[in-house]
């Protein structure tokens, strides 16, 4: 399955974080002090807000194309101001959940269960959880 990608628009006043806002997924709007957090925040952000969209029985929309996307009237608007772009991968769970089995050294599985133990969550929530964090940045 190929990853989807959402076009960011990136603006920062000063005295402000680093603000993002999605042309094709309004409603969603990340930020972060330091600009280095911002990936992952807005992929974070962005899965969390399709996710409840869909749990909200509520359509999602699909990104345009990037060329389509970046000729957009208010993007072109941000960009002239001094706006800059990120793409921001979708990870959000398909809702289809497959077994897979993985070999791990017995004592890193042990903190792994620890860790999601004290998180609430089952180990394939926090291995999930972890893969998403990592991938993102």
């Amino acid at each position: 399955m190929a990853t989807t990608y959402y076009l960011g628009v990136v603006e920062k006043d000063a005295d402000s974080a680093f603000g993002m806002w999605f042309p094709d997924m309004s409603g969603c709007f990340p930020a972060a002090d330091d600009f280095d957090d911002l990936p992952r925040v807005a992929a974070e952000m962005l899965r969390q807000h399709v996710e409840a969209l869909e749990s909200n029985g509520r359509d999602v929309p699909t990104p345009r194309a990037i060329a389509d996307a970046m000729s957009d009237r208010e993007v072109r608007k941000a960009l002239k101001r001094g706006a800059t772009t990120l793409l921001v991968p979708l990870l959000a769970d398909p809702g289809r959940t497959v077994r897979v089995n993985v070999t791990v050294e017995r004592g890193l599985l042990e903190q792994i269960d620890e860790a999601a133990d004290s998180r609430g969550l089952t180990r394939s929530a926090f291995l999930a959880q972890a893969a998403r964090e990592k991938i993102t940045g």
